[in-house]
């Protein structure tokens, strides 16, 4: 065991440790919140179902992950039939929800467990985290959730709950080993599935980022943070680095007939596989050949204003051009030609579009809405003409 480790388990122990699990789950009985991934107390869980809400619910909250978790149960209520599905479904989908790599191994993950495994999903903790997409915390979910092992998931939630359960002074995210190991110290031998979902529930509706209910919490009488009045500014955390912002441009060809030139990116790396607009790479300032880039030979009119998007580790901001092209014209995108297609508008709105280029096209048709809107008819006229 290590030094830092031994330390964690030495702290003078909560006089109630024992009694923790056996509160939170009365508390959990009685107040349990009803989601949709979520047996009744006396059903078994459906692996599949955990499995799909746990990804949906990474760096998601559960009011964005519930629609979309009803629409893909739906259309795929097994294992099996998400993975007969095409990965472009699968990702037009999970549009919306961000962090695409997540689709993929979603995806990747059904097709080994109903091709490799025979349809069953591993129960142990080792086995699981074998599989595309899962990991530590995930694996410790499924197999607590689903299959009742005695394992502690830690998510932000609970995160909370323990650092202030324990008061750990030490901030985020180096004191996530110490958080993980007093976490497991309480995880009972028994019901470890609902200690866990206990523990997450009481996060979210009590032992808040924000105004913790102090008051309401069935943990609070042992709770070292609220005896030592650090409920409210507990966890600490690091100071976080800025964000860096990239720059770009993103090009809108719009044929006459109302269709969008799209393309798609590549597999591997941020939004993967999904659509987009044909764009400049994406670095600390925007290209100086912007023509080269351009994928169809037309007439591009810069639009005024930028599209901004806040992704995890960066900020981005694009220029959009726009072009209004002939029936027949031909994307010629030099470095993937073969990668581009058109689609019309009413196939836009199923497309595995992330929420950038949504933005990206929506600007650039409001913005031809507004132009058509205002030019006098022989303007327009002279427009499409020399378009």
């Amino acid at each position: 065991m290590q030094k830092g480790q031994q330390a964690i388990l030495d702290r003078d122990s909560l006089s109630h440790d024992s009694s923790v699990a056996p509160e939170l789950l009365a508390w959990y009985d009685r107040e349990r919140r009803e989601l949709p991934w979520r047996a009744a107390s006396s059903v078994k869980q459906d692996p599949y179902k955990v499995w799909l809400s746990e990804i949906m619910l990474q760096q998601t909250t559960v009011k964005a992950v519930t629609p979309r978790y009803d629409t893909f149960l739906r259309r795929w209520p097994d294992v099996t039939s998400l993975a007969r599905a095409e990965l472009g479904e699968v990702l037009a989908a999970w549009a919306g929800l961000g962090y695409y790599a997540r689709a993929r191994n979603l995806h990747a993950c059904a097709r080994a467990v109903a091709g490799e495994l025979g349809g069953a999903f591993p129960e142990s903790e080792k086995d699981l985290r074998k599989l595309p997409g899962i990991g530590a915390y995930t694996a410790a979910a499924i197999a607590a959730i689903a299959f009742g092992k005695r394992a502690t998931p830690v998510d932000g939630n609970i995160e909370r709950v323990v650092a202030r359960l324990f008061a750990v002074a030490t901030p985020l995210p180096t004191a996530k080993p110490e958080i993980k190991a007093l976490a497991e110290r309480l995880t009972p031998a028994e019901r470890a599935g609902d200690f866990a979902q206990g523990l997450m529930d009481l996060g979210a509706t009590i032992c808040t980022p924000r105004s913790p209910d102090c008051g309401h919490c069935p943990l609070g009488e042992g709770c070292r943070a609220e005896a030592e009045g650090l409920a409210e500014v507990l966890p600490y955390r690091a100071t976080k680095i800025a964000r860096p912002t990239r720059r770009g441009v993103a090009f809108v060809a719009v044929r006459a007939d109302g269709a969008v030139l799209l393309r798609e990116r590549p597999l591997k790396g941020l939004l993967g596989g999904m659509l987009e607009t044909p764009s400049t790479p994406w670095e600390e300032t925007a290209p100086s050949d912007i023509e080269d880039h351009a994928p169809v030979a037309a007439i591009w009119d810069k639009l005024p204003g930028l599209v901004e998007h806040t992704f995890t580790h960066f900020y981005l901001k694009l220029l959009v051009y726009r072009a209004e092209v002939s029936q027949g014209a031909m994307a010629v995108d030099a470095a993937r030609p073969e990668q581009c297609r058109w689609l019309k508008r009413d196939e836009l709105a199923d497309a595995a579009l992330p929420s950038v280029m949504r933005k990206v096209i929506a600007h650039a048709l409001d913005a031809r809405v507004k132009s058509v809107a205002k030019a006098k008819p022989g303007a327009r006229a002279v427009a499409r003409a020399s378009a």
